[in-house]
């Protein structure tokens, strides 16, 4: 895939001399986390700050998936970026890239994502550590949104395959809140309709051990588009609960 450079990122990378692979590979960063060495590789998230604006840079080597379109493997970062396009081209809210990249070099397949930092979001997580403390209206905002922000993904035909709160994040916006993804790697074609959307809703509504009954309706509500009494809430929190157990016991 041929190296992109957004253009609202273009003079800002530039005029600090980080326009090219060798110079962004090289720089020294601080690391945000510690480096995924499956897959045959490795692969590191580090943070770049430049000028106010805040970026992340995913360096990766050997760090491959595989597919039926790429059945010898691709970067992770290619599939990634290519699902951020997709994303922008679907209306879907997601994090922005602002550089990417792929090479062969010294028989390493090296690839590098540079997105924008979301410094002024917080990840859901950090919303449900303080779940017991949020007025009702606050909880019902946060779960509209997380709702709504699922809805635009299924009804685009995608499933984001990793659909947990420290994916999800979320920045007020009047009286509600805006939503958006990231870690887009594993988002693919939803081929078999709603088994796949109860597949990609589950591990999100699991891992929000804060939500109450409430909270659940409030989300399946915004996420179906329809009243708090319709059955079809009802059927759905039946869908979850059934999938919910059948990953507990297995």
């Amino acid at each position: 895939m041929k190296p992109f450079i957004a253009a609202d990122a273009q003079s800002l990378l530039a005029a600090h001399g980080l326009a090219d692979f060798d110079t962004l590979w090289a720089l020294p960063l601080t690391a945000v986390d510690e480096a995924n060495t499956g897959r045959g590789g490795w692969s590191q998230v580090f943070r770049l700050d430049l000028a106010g604006h805040g970026f992340y840079l995913k360096r990766q080597a050997n760090y491959l998936t595989r597919s039926l379109r790429h059945p010898l493997g691709e970067p992770t970062v290619t599939r990634e970026f290519r699902n951020i396009r997709l994303y922008q081209q679907l209306g879907i809210p997601a994090l922005q890239a602002s550089y990417f990249a792929e090479r062969r070099q010294g028989g390493e397949w090296q690839g590098m994502l540079l997105t924008r930092g979301l410094d002024d979001w917080s990840e859901l997580g950090a919303w449900l550590a303080q779940w017991p403390v949020l007025t009702p209206p606050r909880r019902g905002a946060l779960v509209a949104a997380c709702g709504q922000l699922a809805r635009r993904l299924h009804d685009a035909g995608l499933v984001h395959g990793c659909f947990y709160p420290k994916h999800i994040f979320l920045r007020a916006a009047g009286e509600g809140f805006e939503a958006c993804l990231i870690d887009l790697e594993k988002t693919r074609r939803a081929w078999f309709g709603q088994r796949d959307r109860v597949r990609d809703l589950e591990p999100l509504l699991r891992r929000a051990a804060a939500w109450g009954e409430a909270d659940i309706r409030g989300f399946l509500t915004a996420y179906l588009g329809v009243p708090g009494t319709d059955a079809r809430v009802t059927t759905w929190m039946e869908r979850l609960v059934a999938r919910r157990r059948h990953k507990e016991t297995r």
